[in-house]
């Protein structure tokens, strides 16, 4: 099997990485060329192929799949604060490499591989239900909703005239994400447990009362290794699924973090109000029934004791 990580240099590519050198197969299959692609380098473990490659640049797509890879993982974006940000890079990382992708793959006869592209729940915008069904329509609110509203169309799309064969995955917010921030508006929900469970100050911005959708690194590379090898065909047309998570409360977190570590590391938390990012968290999700996703057999943890644990088993550890 000839795989292919577009996006590898980040956690989520980092952690599938990992899992797939230390399984050596997906789905039953051996693993004989796993090829790492990012614009940022890529670390090249043994076993791994490191390319260094901007999606959106003219002509990269189509070199990306010369080795006609059987399983496509596209899990390369800006993240949502720097997309709002800068909305011209948003829209060309996003959006424009990810349709580049699609046409390198649909101008190849005969060649339908497998891609898993990992969408986000922030296609949907407020005023939203909770729990927010899996037919609730995409309204996003942000650019960065919106460029992945817009390729979940695309996949569909192209999967529909069998030029792929596709499956997009609506990822929680990740959390506990291991190592230094990113530029996420989200990035707080992990900072408050991770700098506390090493001893270090965190910043809380919004209010204990904020409610979000979460799901550990664990559980999402399990997403995307199901994604990977489960029968489409009960899709049917609808080729894009909101994940299982856990709906929590910022005080939530708090507690759960109190169980597991103390109340040395809860006192670590800073209350820092800014209510510009308070503002955007009163719009994003609280919860998602899953019911599709659930019945396919997507798994996720069911408490932030769960999640915590999972982060000190695999990064402090």
């Amino acid at each position: 099997m000839n795989i292919l990580i577009i996006g590898a240099a980040g956690m989520l590519g980092t952690k599938l990485t990992q899992r797939l050198l230390r399984d050596g197969t997906l789905g039953g299959t051996t693993i004989d060329t796993l090829t790492l692609a990012d614009a940022v380098p890529p670390a090249a473990p043994e076993g791994a192929i490191a390319v260094t490659a901007d999606l959106s640049a003219p002509g990269t797509a189509a070199r990306l799949i010369e080795r006609r890879p059987d399983v496509i993982f596209h899990l390369a974006a800006i993240v949502s604060g720097e997309a709002e940000a800068d909305v011209e890079k948003g829209y060309r990382i996003n959006l424009d490499g990810t349709r580049a992708l699609f046409d390198a793959i649909r101008q190849v006869h005969g060649y339908v591989p497998r891609v898993v592209f990992a969408s986000s729940i922030a296609v949907v915008g407020a005023p939203l239900p909770f729990p927010i069904p899996d037919d609730f329509h995409t309204t996003p609110l942000t650019s960065y909703g919106t460029q992945k509203a817009i390729c979940e169309l695309l996949l569909a799309d192209y999967s529909r005239h069998g030029f792929l064969d596709g499956i997009g995955i609506r990822l929680p917010t990740i959390c506990i994400r291991p190592g230094a921030p990113n530029k996420a508006a989200s990035g707080f929900f992990s900072g408050i447990l991770r700098e506390p469970l090493i001893g270090k100050p965190a910043i809380l911005p919004v209010p204990d009362t904020i409610r979000h959708w979460h799901t550990s690194p664990r559980s999402a590379v399990g997403f995307l290794l199901r994604a990977a090898t489960m029968d489409l065909a009960p899709l049917g047309a609808r080729r894009n699924l909101s994940m299982p998570g856990l709906s929590a409360t910022v005080a939530d977190q708090i507690e759960a973090l109190r169980r597991v570590a103390g109340d040395a590391a809860a006192a670590l938390i800073e209350r820092r109000p800014d209510p510009v990012i308070t503002r955007m968290c009163e719009g994003w999700a609280a919860g998602f029934e899953a019911t599709r996703a659930r019945a396919l057999g997507f798994t996720a943890e069911d408490s932030f004791d769960a999640i915590i644990r999972a982060h000190i088993e695999d990064e402090l550890t």
